[in-house]
């Protein structure tokens, strides 16, 4: 279980500089940055982490599940203050949700939660990615302006962490499938080589009876290819 004790500032924008990334993933990033919020923001109850990539936005980790009720519903409607935030990549503060006028429906089932303040800051992740620390508190006013500077501050924090978290997700992933390409084009070259050798063609040749093998049974070129090479392999021993 996670030590939930409060957590110095100090410590815990020293645990985002810690992470070491070669031995962890996006998710765990995501995960550890909502725990150590929650114990380091004074008055905090619960937080959550929204990222909105292309596909639209969602929860990428919370401390709990009130947290995860209140983000899907602003997903749902289409609005609300960690949409917002992670749009404009500003602070968004509701002090009193019993005296918030926008967003009615986010408004109802937060006080139906418990829910009665709420805080998101804007988290620039990359281009193409945003998203919003959430942090959300039973109490009234439980966001003083100490509470929302750390929060800005322990975001910056946190956003370096996950840029660098991404970034390095998206390099790990791309090296992937560079190496995955190079190893199919390996192996589609040694069909090739068996082609050319049993039917006396040319490389274009073999490729385009590749090809064709390929599309006359409907699998993938280093699906046929593999096969070949595995059947020669087999014919050898």
């Amino acid at each position: 279980m996670i030590d939930q004790e409060p957590l110095d500032p100090t410590e815990a924008f020293a645990e985002l500089g810690r992470i070491k990334l070669n031995e962890t993933d996006l998710d765990h990033v995501l995960g550890r940055i909502a725990e150590l919020a929650k114990r380091t923001i004074p008055g905090a109850d619960e937080v959550s982490v929204t990222l909105i990539p292309g596909k639209g936005p969602r929860t990428a980790a919370f401390t709990g599940e009130l947290a995860l009720a209140l983000d899907e519903r602003q997903y749902e409607i289409g609005a609300g203050p960690c949409l917002e935030a992670a749009t404009t990549t500003a602070t968004v503060s509701i002090p009193d949700l019993t005296r918030e006028e926008r967003w009615p429906d986010y408004r109802s089932l937060a006080l139906d939660s418990g829910v009665h303040s709420a805080l998101s800051v804007g988290l620039p992740v990359d281009q193409t990615v945003t998203g919003a620390l959430n942090i959300y508190a039973t109490k009234p006013d439980a966001f003083d302006d100490d509470a929302a500077l750390m929060a800005q501050t322990f975001s910056g924090y946190a956003a370096v962490a996950l840029a660098n978290a991404h970034l390095y997700d998206v390099t790990a992933t791309l090296a992937q499938h560079m190496q995955a390409a190079m190893e199919s084009r390996a192996v589609i070259e040694q069909a090739k080589g068996i082609i050319m050798g049993d039917r006396h063609c040319t490389a274009d040749e073999a490729f385009k009876i590749l090809s064709k093998l390929s599309q006359d049974t409907n699998r993938k070129l280093r699906d046929v290819a593999e096969a070949l090479v595995a059947n020669a392999a087999r014919g050898r021993g």
